[in-house]
């Protein structure tokens, strides 16, 4: 990747910097925007979360430099909700009603998302959430910009059961124990069983955040791996216990080549912390790598380095999800002419942003993007090699069609219907 970026004869061109281009009014000192930032830097999940700050921050100061947003500077208010699910519901009210915020980037968890939702519908914020999830949620108040079982869990399996994947007949599902790895695991075990797999071929286990103690539960899944049919593992496993548990695979030696791990919540960063050479060949799938060919993704990490001032610092999927929300509320603030949210969430349908990909990310007036599917296999470095991706782009669907209407979670809003003649929802 080095080697290609060498080659290049571009000068930075980050988008999110140049969302108001020239003409823009002087920034007054009078007044700000305020922009929320609500993600655990401490507990399990500050692993994953804390880096989700740090590109916020960097893209409130490019933009900034770009000329800010109506003639007014953006202020970032950074809070820690600890990984702390209640906790989060209060520093969102906090945010909401006494900082005034006119927006708010967060979140990782299911759990985490779930906790404020009900405090966003109450005071009408506006929540970007930038992490893979369960689905089976719709909300006016929340833009989904990670990606939906569609856009992840069901590709990833679909790959695992190909030629191209292993043809793997039978799998185990490793979740920690919350909503999003046990509403994934519905998804997929009715999809499984849907495509000829029985319920004695899926082996299901859930551990708490945190947990450390992997080695009975991984002899546990190399016993039930032994059992004549080719197996491969689904990760749903989330925050720090992912490093102890890569860990005793290797103690363990299990191999991709014997039992592949296809993971859904680990990326550059969480690889950052352990020893890769015995995962190489391991697999997550995402929506972007860092190892990306493209010159959009070049400059980003260009960028990144840059304001983070570490060259060892990675990018990661969850990263991109802020840039493109960020650069999608951007242009919807400017098109509005003001932060009002029901201004903003009107404008926001039909945004079109690059992604990092080299691709185009559109928002749906579902409130989840159109993105891209990629497979990767873990490289000694840290990095991943995309070994499978899609054509094209993939609609983002909330509602997965694998799970029994008499089964689906129970919501208090309504799903957004399009009319006929116009592309805003009907709430």
């Amino acid at each position: 990747m080095k080697g290609l970026r060498a080659l290049r004869q571009s000068t930075l061109a980050f988008t999110a910097a140049t969302v108001i281009g020239a003409g823009v009014p002087a920034i007054s000192a009078a007044e700000t925007i305020k922009v929320g930032i609500l993600h655990s830097l401490s507990g399990t999940m500050a692993i994953s979360e804390t880096t989700l700050k740090d590109v916020m921050l960097m893209l409130i100061e490019r933009q900034n430099e770009a000329g800010g947003l109506l003639g007014m500077p953006l202020e970032p208010v950074v809070v820690d909700p600890a990984s702390d699910w209640p906790l989060f519901a209060e520093k969102a009210r906090e945010l909401i009603s006494q900082e005034e915020v006119a927006v708010v980037f967060g979140c990782w968890t299911s759990v985490s998302r779930k906790s404020v939702l009900p405090v966003f519908e109450e005071l009408n914020g506006l929540l970007f959430y930038p992490v893979q999830y369960e689905g089976e949620e719709s909300s006016r108040n929340v833009f989904y910009t990670g990606a939906a079982p569609n856009q992840q869990a069901i590709p990833a399996v679909e790959y695992l059961m190909s030629e191209d994947g292993g043809g793997a007949e039978r799998f185990v599902l490793l979740g920690t124990d919350y909503v999003y790895p046990r509403t994934t695991n519905k998804i997929l075990r009715a999809f499984l069983n849907a495509n000829g797999v029985g319920d004695e071929d899926i082996f299901e286990n859930y551990t708490p955040f945190g947990h450390s103690d992997w080695q009975t539960i991984v002899a546990e899944v190399k016993d039930f791996a032994s059992q004549g049919k080719r197996t491969a593992v689904v990760s749903t496993i989330n925050g720090d216990a992912n490093v102890p548990f890569y860990k005793e695979l290797a103690n363990q030696g299990v191999s991709a080549d014997d039992l592949p791990v296809v993971a859904f919540s680990v990326g550059e960063e969480e690889l950052a912390g352990l020893d890769t050479e015995p995962l190489v060949g391991h697999l997550a799938a995402w929506n972007y790598f860092m190892s990306v060919d493209s010159d959009e993704n070049f400059d980003f990490i260009d960028a990144w380095h840059a304001f983070i001032g570490d060259e060892n610092r990675v990018t990661n999927d969850p990263m991109e999800a802020h840039y493109i929300g960020f650069t999608m509320w951007a242009q919807a603030v400017q098109q509005a002419g003001t932060t009002d949210v029901d201004a903003v969430r009107q404008a926001m349908y039909r945004q079109s942003a690059p992604n990092l990909t080299g691709g185009t990310a559109v928002m749906n007036t579902n409130h989840h993007l159109s993105k891209p599917v990629l497979i990767g296999e873990i490289q000694a470095d840290g990095q991943f090699e995309t070994v499978w991706e899609t054509d094209g782009l993939v609609v983002g669907d909330a509602w997965s069609d694998y799970i029994p209407e008499s089964a689906k979670l129970t919501a208090d809003w309504t799903y957004p219907w399009v009319c006929g003649n116009c592309e805003e929802p009907r709430f």
